[in-house]
């Protein structure tokens, strides 16, 4: 037994519920169970109780044994003081309130279904990552979206929490916040952590006084960075060195530069080098001006495509690496916006939309969610082999975070799709 299938019994009120009585054989009738707190304190709240024949209103509490109430300190916290009923499975011993007064309790080890627990441990132990994929064709497609649509708003809201926490640590500056979310996504994963503290040592405000001037901000950029070192210099390098040694000191930055051993290039494909994505992310710095500003004036996803759809300067379209010459390299690639949007645009959409309390954002979000296509991964495979249409990122994006937080996790009891597939027929 556990005590999160516990939760969902009582929540969903799945046992036998003729004659109900406490320990002390009081009879008990359940108006309403509560609200599920998913904080500190009792597990319901504003539950309604009627024993005897007085009406409580306040906290139930919910524990495998009843002896859990002093193993867990109960007794001596205050906030437990408004518990009204003690529900459990096994009533292994009688509970006493800190006044000397008996703790209502009731047991329910005797009134469950055995079926359901059985259901229920079927998930938890599946093999299967997706739990619940045997089973996935009978689940009504109304519940799929309907927890489709929690796990999206989870996960915006978490993607949004991540930009409004670096939004404190820039003192609500929403510019310097977008330009270090977008540095770090134009890391794309591998060298994300570089890309993040490259803008952390070189604020944008610097970056904005030189946006006019390409030779210059790519200067700050790569000498920040740590790539312009005095091997394979040709003229172009030796231009972006001559402009850092000038800003560099101007700015007080060569104390906190960055070393190039810190950014990766083994099993890069050469179109992803840092060198390629700097000259990129220098690119649609220059283009936009004000990432924050432009994202948050965009209504349509076009020109929002648009706005991250840049060419790298002429150096870096017949450069990999500084001094090595190439063909011809791609500017950035379709897939690459589309990740960008989704990780930058969106996160940020989200999270002005919550520090403005305005709804229309979200909406705005949603929108462009559902232009772009949905993202090719080993989850989103995972889910197509099992029949669902996977077609735009609002699919794939839900589903990613269903399959993260919920079936890796065995939330099943949390996840409608699960609590559909265990309730009593």
């Amino acid at each position: 037994m556990t005590e999160s299938f516990l939760h969902y019994l009582w929540q969903f009120q799945y046992f036998d519920k003729k004659e109900l009585q406490t320990d002390s054989g009081e009879p008990v009738q359940v108006l309403h169970p509560g609200i599920r707190n998913t904080h500190a304190g009792p597990d319901f709240s504003d539950a309604k109780i009627r024993i005897g024949s007085i009406e409580w209103r306040g906290s139930v509490e919910i524990h495998i044994a009843a002896s859990g109430w002093t193993d867990h300190r109960h007794d001596n916290d205050a906030a437990y003081e408004k518990v009204v009923l003690h529900v459990v499975w096994e009533n292994d011993k009688p509970i006493v309130r800190s006044d000397g007064s008996s703790m209502s309790t009731l047991e329910l080890k005797n009134r469950v279904d055995p079926l359901l627990w059985n259901k229920f441990k079927k998930l938890l132990t599946c093999p299967d990552s997706i739990p619940c994929a045997s089973s996935w064709g009978r689940v009504n497609d109304i519940v799929k979206l309907s927890m489709l649509d929690k796990t999206l708003a989870q996960r915006l809201e978490a993607k949004a929490g991540v930009v409004l926490s670096m939004l404190e640590k820039n003192r609500s500056d929403w510019e310097e916040t977008a330009y270090q979310l977008l540095g770090k996504n134009f890391g794309f994963k591998v060298n994300a952590d570089s890309f993040l503290r490259l803008t952390e040592t070189i604020p944008f405000n610097i970056i904005r006084k030189h946006i006019n001037n390409t030779i210059q901000v790519e200067a700050l950029l790569f000498g920040q960075a740590g790539f312009l070192d005095k091997t394979n210099v040709d003229e172009y390098s030796g231009l972006l060195m001559r402009e850092y040694a000038l800003l560099g000191k101007k700015y007080n930055l060569e104390s906190k530069q960055l070393h190039q051993s810190q950014w990766r290039f083994l099993r890069l494909r050469p179109a992803n080098f840092p060198g390629v994505r700097l000259a990129q992310f220098a690119a649609l710095l220059i283009k936009n001006g004000s990432i924050f500003s432009s994202i948050i004036e965009t209504v349509s996803y076009d020109e929002l495509y648009a706005r991250f759809a840049v060419t790298q300067s002429a150096y870096w379209q017949t450069h990999y690496r500084f001094g090595k010459q190439a063909e011809q390299v791609p500017s950035i690639g379709k897939n690459s916006i589309q990740n960008l949007i989704i990780n930058t645009a969106i996160p940020l959409l989200v999270a002005y939309g919550i520090r403005q309390d305005d709804q229309r954002y979200m909406e705005r979000a949603l929108d462009w969610l559902q232009h772009l296509p949905a993202e090719k991964n080993t989850i989103t495979r995972q889910w197509s082999e099992l029949g669902y249409n996977v077609k735009t990122a609002f699919d794939s994006q839900a589903l990613i975070e269903l399959y993260n937080n919920f079936c890796l996790k065995r939330r099943c009891l949390d996840c409608t799709i699960g609590t559909s597939l265990i309730k009593p027929a």
